[in-house]
């Protein structure tokens, strides 16, 4: 596949459902909203922790990839001094403008293609991005431009998917073992079987290679919803096997002896 129609394939795949969307229900627009933020939090609580929402304050804030723009609105409860954000689909940032307008808020929101920004450089000190940068075609080059965009000492938190997890065996054993190719990498695996097409997942010293311009690089593994089979996960696959392992998933022993398998991987750089 060609890199230009790779990304008119992400940027379609995103625009017909954005991230999450499934978990949003009510009856008005501020139900839809809180029921989507209210879900996402609970099946990801690790995300404050990891953004630290209030150091944005008097700071000037990207999002790259602000998707339905529930850690948009954080940060922007923070005060940055000044808060942007950009999303490859047009849909996203629909959604995100719509929940800052309920709330009466304002910032700079555009459709943007995080390999290509139009940004400044150095016009940043800090960098956010949850689980988008790894389905761009070209991840290395959204990096480059992340570390671009950053004034020194700027941070950079983004999180990305980690190669070696309870997902990818899992979808491995559907889609390689089950289908007699036992030897199918986990890179195709992901690629083909893990939402957008092309999405990407990392090892701890590939992310670091990718990162290997910053200073103070800190990576870190979480088990996602996704490993623990939480949620609607699974919804593209389905079928009766999944129904059943999600009632006798292990989640307390995968929890203790494969906490350095999960999906997410949570990295924070500083720019020197």
């Amino acid at each position: 596949m060609t890199y230009s129609k790779l990304k008119r394939r992400v940027k379609n795949f995103w625009d017909e459902q954005s991230c999450g969307e499934v978990y949003a229900s009510g009856g008005t627009e501020f139900d839809y909203y809180h029921s989507h933020a209210k879900a996402r939090y609970e099946l990801e609580p690790y995300i404050w922790d990891f953004a630290k929402f209030h150091e944005g304050r008097d700071k000037d804030v990207l999002e790259i990839g602000v998707g339905m723009g529930a850690d948009f609105f954080e940060w922007s409860k923070s005060q940055p001094r000044t808060l942007c954000g950009f999303d490859m689909s047009p849909r996203a940032v629909r959604h995100t403008r719509r929940r800052l307008e309920l709330h009466g808020v304002k910032a700079k929101l555009f459709v943007g293609d995080a390999e290509n920004t139009p940004l400044a450089d150095e016009c940043f000190d800090i960098v956010y991005s949850w689980g988008v940068l790894h389905h761009s075609p070209d991840t290395a080059q959204a990096i480059r431009q992340v570390y671009r965009i950053l004034r020194p000492e700027g941070i950079a938190r983004i999180m990305m998917y980690h190669k070696y997890s309870l997902t990818g065996y899992m979808l491995w054993a559907r889609y390689g073992a089950a289908t007699g190719r036992p030897f199918r990498r986990l890179d195709d695996i992901y690629a083909s079987h893990l939402e957008s097409p092309g999405t990407k997942a990392y090892s701890i010293s590939e992310a670091r290679m990718l990162f290997r311009d910053f200073s103070d690089v800190d990576v870190r593994i979480q088990l996602s919803f996704g490993d623990l089979l939480y949620g609607s996960v699974g919804q593209r696959h389905g079928g009766a096997l999944l129904s059943i392992a999600k009632k006798l998933w292990p989640r307390f022993l995968l929890k203790r002896v494969f906490a350095s398998h999960g999906l997410v991987m949570l990295i924070e750089a500083r720019k020197s």
